[in-house]
């Protein structure tokens, strides 16, 4: 097998592009709400700043730009079951405990926006769960998976979670596959987290691996960037991303953000 290398030019998709949304709402309110959630959303949506966008995301964005309320635009069903809640979710984890109750509530309600299922939901906050613990402790090998079980109501989510730590990357990806199942791919991002000690290596793993790798590698780094810090990213790749530069204005207006509670 050759070595992986990152192409010259590259360019984020709608896993950044949405959690970018989510962090200017927060950044430009103060506050997190659904509905200024989702009419960040559907601004950019307007302004063709989302590419690449999932179904359920794009039907949700669709109505929403109709007119639709927030609440009801989701898709429902086992097909809403995907990761584009999990995937823009993270910035959340900063100003919200997923083991309060009524902060579990405004998650599931974000979370809703494009995805009403319960699956979608608890994969999202299992994603916030695991971004929590590494900031709070910094180290995800040492209690996974325990913490995360404990705290999610029963569902495949949970179970997946529970088999994966049985198991090397390479092997979860055989077993269960890569695909934008929110089953399969937030396991396997957080799995790949508590393995890791290489940022590169890694992604370049869930690359290989197939499936749904933007999504995957996103929700991977998102983790292991909220464990470990900028410092241990390769800076000269991150440079060649086409919006790097607005990734780091928002990084710094979020982390002086504060909300009202």
């Amino acid at each position: 097998m050759g070595s992986f290398i990152f192409p010259q030019t590259l360019c984020v998709t709608d896993d950044t592009q949405l959690t970018l949304a989510t962090c200017e709402s927060i950044i430009q309110s103060n506050v997190i709400s659904p509905e200024r959630v989702a009419k960040h959303f559907v601004r950019w949506f307007r302004e063709r700043r989302i590419t690449g966008i999932g179904s359920s995301t794009l039907k949700a964005l669709v109505e929403l730009d109709a007119g639709g309320h927030w609440a009801l635009v989701g898709a429902i069903g086992d097909r809403a079951a995907g990761n584009g809640a999990a995937m823009r979710v993270a910035p959340l984890a900063f100003f919200l405990d997923p083991g309060a109750d009524s902060q579990r509530t405004t998650i599931r309600d974000i979370c809703r926006i494009t995805h009403r299922n319960d699956e979608a939901y608890i994969g999202a906050l299992a994603l916030l769960r695991a971004i929590r613990h590494v900031v709070d402790r910094g180290n995800l090998a040492q209690d996974f998976p325990d913490f995360l079980l404990d705290s999610l109501p029963d569902s495949i989510v949970r179970d997946r979670l529970a088999e994966s730590h049985h198991y090397s990357v390479a092997e979860y990806c055989h077993r269960f596959g890569t695909t934008g199942y929110v089953a399969d791919s937030v396991p396997l991002a957080i799995l790949a987290a508590a393995r890791s000690t290489n940022f590169p290596a890694t992604v370049e793993q869930l690359v290989r691996c197939g499936g749904d790798t933007d999504t995957i590698a996103s929700m991977f780094g998102q983790i292991f960037g909220a464990a470990h810090g900028a410092e241990v990213l390769p800076v000269a790749t991150l440079n060649r991303i086409d919006a790097v530069d607005l990734v780091r204005e928002m990084a710094l207006n979020l982390s002086r953000t504060s909300i009202a509670k």
